[in-house]
């Protein structure tokens, strides 16, 4: 007996004015055979579609039937495609593409690209403008190019241009760094680098604002493994955003991107005056030590930013006014980790200009206990020493020391820095004050520091008090020493009598114009001493 062969039946319905032929009760299949929207040269084939559920009304169970159009395809002008809320969606999160054409559409045909058949048809009740695609969870076969199209009882339209949309997420996210810095002078320029190392060979920077934008650059493979590509942005200018985030992806899937880097934004530095960087703690710090850094202006900057050399983080703070004339704002770092060391500087602001201050003055900050060494700290002549003379300060090490620091408690300047002498296995760093004055007087400590990360510090060495015996100061006599009737006059310098001869204007003594000290002018008469001058 001869094997069955099976028949297929095909079914429509006519409709419309003047005998058209118009797609009815039609669902997402399979192409079996026949044109499948404008563009195809062939009219009034039916278009057949196998479907792997029954369908609803009078059509075949497992079959669906549509009849084209008897005019030409794609006469009508195209529609307008877009997506809600964007065409870029974030893993897992809705998106809705909307179809619009003139009134009295009567269906809209959404294609993907790569998809044999129209990928999803919306038949509005009643002739609209528009039809919406809604996608509720964003997924990576959902990236793609999309283009519609719509039928009347005429014919249909041509495809709409095309609508890329794109899924982030599926990949872990790239960094994104401005080189050398996320401060710019105005007019200058600077080079953001995207890096990854999840192999891509494709990264996308976008420009975040008004001026929105985006471009795309191939990656270039690193010795560590790593891709990325080098973005040259400028002349940057006051006036506009400055964020910027990047996307890697792969040349063969465009729409797929990685999760989207941190945001850097660039500071506009310009040329107003420059506030002041301090710290109440002092440079040199130990690790776990609370820490605060103070920008301060006698100009009236509304907010401050802080920098730190090689970092990429801007922190901004409201300016306050601790008293008036003074605005400042605090930026506590919290307990001090290695994280902390390095180079800031800050800036000042107004309003929301996007225009900054000059930098303030480098402000170096040490983090101390970080090695394990404590070198000794010593003086010579002694811890005692008289204005005018030579002090030096011995600090060694018997563990390898690239550079030693001289601190002096309380000191709001940095550190002084010297190379190490190596000396019999030891390491050494002399530093000489001279001539001492009062300003020297204090507690001393030295560190050592390597090469290799000289905001590093060893542990510091035992304190060192140094006493300076006397002011030195030059002396300014202000009063007239003749007119006094006593019989003797003195010229007394801490404490110490010297005796001028008896004339109404004692000599002082012949060292007096090279020393600094205090000094006073008296004289006595039958037993008693009065002051008359005094002198700086």
């Amino acid at each position: 007996m001869a094997p069955a062969l099976p028949a297929l039946l095909c079914l429509g319905e006519m409709g419309g004015a003047g005998g058209a032929l118009v797609w009815r009760d039609l669902q997402p299949a399979c192409s079996i055979r026949g044109p499948q929207g404008p563009g195809d040269s062939q009219g009034g084939e039916a278009l057949l579609r196998a479907e792997g559920t029954p369908l609803t009304g009078r059509s075949l169970p497992g079959l669906s039937v549509g009849l084209r159009t008897q005019v030409q395809a794609g006469t009508l002008p195209k529609p307008t495609i877009w997506a809600e809320p964007g065409s870029v969606i974030s893993w897992g999160s809705p998106v809705t593409i909307w179809c619009q054409g003139p009134p009295g559409a009567q269906e809209f045909h959404l294609d993907k690209e790569g998809n044999r058949v129209f990928w999803d048809r919306e038949k509005p009740p009643g002739p609209r403008d528009k039809a919406r695609f809604f996608i509720q969870y964003m997924g990576q076969d959902h990236a793609g190019s999309y283009q519609c199209y719509y039928g009347t009882r005429t014919g249909w339209s041509e495809r709409s241009d095309p609508l890329q949309l794109v899924v982030t997420g599926p990949y872990v996210k790239p960094s994104l760094s401005a080189l050398p810095s996320p401060v710019v002078m105005s007019g200058g320029n600077v080079t953001l680098q995207c890096g990854s190392h999840q192999g891509f060979n494709r990264f996308l920077l976008t420009k975040e604002g008004e001026d929105e934008s985006s471009r795309a650059l191939d990656g270039q493979q690193m010795l560590d493994g790593q891709t990325q590509a080098l973005f040259p942005v400028g002349p940057v200018t006051p006036g506009h955003g400055w964020t910027f985030r990047c996307y890697g992806f792969n040349r063969d899937t465009p729409q797929v991107w990685s999760a989207p880097s941190d945001p850097v934004g660039l500071l506009v530095s310009g040329l107003s005056g420059k506030p002041s960087l301090l710290t109440p703690q002092g440079t040199v710090v130990t690790s776990g030590q609370n820490l605060t850094l103070q920008c301060r202006s006698d100009i009236g900057y509304t907010r401050f930013a802080l920098s730190k050399v090689g970092g990429q983080d801007l922190p901004q703070r409201p300016a306050q006014r601790p008293q008036q004339g003074l605005y400042q704002a605090d930026f506590p770092l919290g307990p001090v980790g290695t994280v902390h060391r390095g180079q800031y500087r800050c800036y000042g602001g107004h309003g929301l200009s996007s225009e900054w201050s000059a930098p303030s003055e480098t402000l170096e900050l040490l983090v101390a206990g970080r090695l394990r060494d404590r070198p000794s700290l010593s003086v010579r002549p002694g811890p005692s020493v008289a204005p005018g003379e030579t002090v030096t300060l011995l600090c060694q090490s018997g563990d390898r020391t690239d550079t030693f620091l001289l601190s002096k408690e309380g000191a709001a300047h940095c550190p002084l820095r010297l190379h190490s002498q190596d000396q019999d296995g030891r390491y050494q760093a002399e530093f000489s004050l001279s001539p001492v004055t009062s300003a020297h007087g204090g507690t001393y400590r030295c560190y050592g520091s390597l090469s290799t990360d000289p905001y590093l510090l060893s542990q510091p060495s035992e304190p060192l008090a140094l006493v300076v015996s006397g002011e030195a100061r030059s002396v300014r006599l202000t009063q007239q020493l003749g007119a006094l009737p006593w019989e003797r006059r003195a010229v007394v310098e801490e404490g110490a009598l010297r005796e001028g001869p008896r004339a109404h204007a004692p000599s002082l003594p012949p060292t007096l114009g090279a020393r600094r000290g205090r000094w006073a002018v008296g004289g006595s008469r039958g037993g008693h001493r009065a002051v008359q001058g005094r002198g700086w």
